[in-house]
């Protein structure tokens, strides 16, 4: 009997081991995001309403710090359900070809890697933390210790680095234990120039060991961190306890916040039943015309756009809906699918656009301005990718559906779709009033796509609500992640005088706008067939704006040219990741995809063109 109940105790206590190992970070990402999203909320509330009505309330200045260490604390610790799900940005052009052993090998070389990044910034910090404890200060509105909100390096980069373990362990499982070896072996030639060597030339360094790392699959943030990290070691270019400071104090900002904010919004609203009343909307008002609803599909995508603020998420919710309708009625199912990868990055350009607030926040520029600014550009767009399906569906005789539409049938999709279309009202008219920033207004947006879809709709229940926080908490802090990293990389070049030297070398090519321009398009497009957008941005941003402003281009037309450009690296092979999305929705093989997406990547060139040549279609608004 002792036995038996011996057992079963092991048993219970396995499983409750098993659940903490499976959702140890969940119930604080959960609440930390709803904790942000209603302080914020709070915060905005409290200026316009409470303040107006009591002459003796003071401001709520601990709510914005409050958030800020929340969000500090969410993001890292959001990192470890990224490494469990392998779903960090990195490049994988070579490794997509590489046999499936040299595969195996390079996951134990990217877990070797992303281990000792972990591993530098926990004993960093933990030093950081030690040195606030002998020489306390306290943060300016809350009056706490500086310790407790910087504890989060040592906490979160050490759970970091056990969840890499974790992933170590089980891809030993699968790749052997001479394979293995190969692994750390080759991890540990990479490491031998800081060895052998010392005042190595930074430059080498950082670049050398960047490119290195993106080669063999690391991740790009922990790349960015750890060719940083080298160029630390083997030049001397920074003190080493840089790192985790900044790895702290880069991503403590109240702008940035509006980027966890969008994702959040575009994740409740796309679970939360709006995705499919905008579309429902959208072929009522073109869905009797030739190709109508492939028209309605590219309307919806930036009825979409003005919600998510990205191209993934706006070809997942909607694609998953329009696809298979398409296909049911007729149209080439590679067509469909390219149609919505096409629509999906307009999701970047129309406002509200995470893109635009890493590169507002990379170059110090409005945000508002450039939300507005890439209203022209995305419908530009969105108009010319109609065109072009109405030719095509005219051509093939694709036909809208047939059925009853008339003014009491639009009013009464109208009204269906009124909440979804007030997000955009909510956002734009909430910063271009002057009422709210940037970032309140993204919170006020998460904020109502959460209360629409729990008690108006009701599609956000208990099954679905922990899933879509999870998914936001995550995305996001892949992105924050990247800033951070790409922070510390982007001093680094900046001591080393990398943007000087390099817009020094162009304009001494030629002083011609134009030909800059195009040169600068050019590079951003190739950029753009193997890098995320996000990670091109943070890394470039700081390196193009200094030449384009010394040959006169605006700081803002400069970041939407950006953005339109990096928005046909998500349908342009081999790395799309819009492409990937449209091709799993539609069940279709992705090589095929590229080609019928080529015609339509050639008019979106065109838009890209006017943009860059014809400033006045994108700054015209923001004067």
């Amino acid at each position: 009997m002792s036995n038996t109940v011996n057992t079963g105790s092991t048993t219970k206590r396995m499983g409750v081991l098993g659940w903490l190992d499976e959702n140890f970070e969940k119930p604080f990402l959960f609440a930390a995001m709803l904790g942000v999203i209603l302080i914020i909320t709070f915060q905005t509330a409290y200026r316009y309403i409470v303040t107006k009505f009591s002459a003796d309330a003071g401001a709520a200045v601990w709510t914005e710090e409050l958030a800020r260490f929340l969000f500090i604390w969410m993001s890292y610790l959001a990192i470890p359900l990224a490494i469990k799900n392998r779903s960090n940005i990195r490049v994988d052009i070579i490794y997509d070809r590489l046999p499936k052993r040299f595969q195996d090998i390079s996951w134990i070389m990217v877990d070797a890697c992303f281990l000792v990044l972990a591993g530098a910034v926990t004993v960093l910090g933990s030093q950081h933390v030690q040195m606030q404890l002998q020489f306390p200060q306290t943060t300016p509105a809350l009056q706490v210790p500086y310790s407790i909100p910087y504890l989060i390096l040592p906490f979160g980069f050490g759970l970091m680095a056990l969840r890499v373990i974790q992933d170590l362990v089980k891809q030993i499982r699968v790749t052997g234990l001479l394979d293995t070896l190969i692994g750390f072996a080759l991890c540990g030639l990479i490491s031998l120039p800081l060895i052998l060597f010392n005042n190595m030339n930074a430059l080498a360094l950082l670049f050398g060991y960047f490119i290195l790392f993106l080669v063999i699959g690391v991740p790009i943030a922990i790349g960015l961190g750890l060719a940083a990290l080298a160029t630390i070691i083997g030049a001397g270019t920074l003190p080493i306890e840089y790192i985790a400071q900044i790895a702290f104090t880069s991503i403590d900002s109240f702008p940035i916040m509006a980027i966890p904010f969008f994702i959040a919004a575009g994740v409740f609203m796309g679970a939360g039943g709006l995705s499919q009343r905008l579309l429902n909307l959208a072929d009522e008002m073109l869905g009797s015309l030739p190709g109508g609803m492939a028209l309605a599909t590219i309307a919806t995508c930036m009825f979409f756009a003005a919600i998510s603020g990205s191209g993934p998420a706006t070809v997942a919710a909607i694609g998953s809906l329009t696809i298979p309708a398409m296909i049911e009625r007729g149209y080439d199912k590679y067509f469909a699918a390219a149609i919505v990868a096409c629509s999906g990055a307009i999701g970047v350009m129309i406002p509200p656009s995470n893109p635009f607030v890493v590169y507002g926040v990379s170059a110090q520029v409005s945000i508002g301005k450039l939300f507005i600014g890439g209203i022209v550009p995305g419908l530009l767009t969105g108009g010319a990718l109609m065109f072009f399906s109405y030719v095509v569906s005219k051509k093939n005789g694709w036909k809208g559906e047939e059925k009853e539409r008339n003014f009491k049938t639009f009013v009464k999709a109208f009204w269906d779709a009124k909440l979804a279309l007030m997000v955009p009202v909510i956002v734009l008219g909430g910063i271009y009033g002057g009422i709210m920033t940037p970032t309140e207004a993204a919170a006020l947006a998460a904020f109502y796509g959460l209360f629409v879809g729990v008690f108006v709709y009701r599609e956000l229940n208990l099954k679905n609500i922990v899933p879509c926080f999870m998914d936001a908490c995550s995305t996001s802090a892949i992105v924050i992640m990247l800033m951070a990293m790409a922070t510390i990389f982007g001093n680094v070049m900046t001591i080393e005088q990398v943007p000087a030297r390099i817009a020094e070398f162009m304009l001494g090519m030629t002083s011609s706008k134009i030909v800059i321009l195009l040169m600068i398009n050019v590079l951003l497009l190739w950029i753009g067939t193997f890098m995320e957008a996000l990670a091109a941005i943070v890394i470039l941003t700081p390196i193009l704006l200094p030449i384009v402003t010394k040959v006169g281009v605006d700081p803002v037309h400069f970041g939407i040219v950006m953005v339109v450009n990096l928005a046909l690296g998500f349908v342009t092979p081999p790395v799309g990741v819009n492409l990937f999305v449209a091709s799993g929705v539609a069940k279709v093989k992705i090589e095929k995809l590229s080609k019928v997406v080529f015609p339509l990547l050639g008019i979106m060139l065109v838009v890209l063109l006017l943009v860059t040549y014809v400033p006045e279609l994108s700054l015209f608004l923001t004067r």
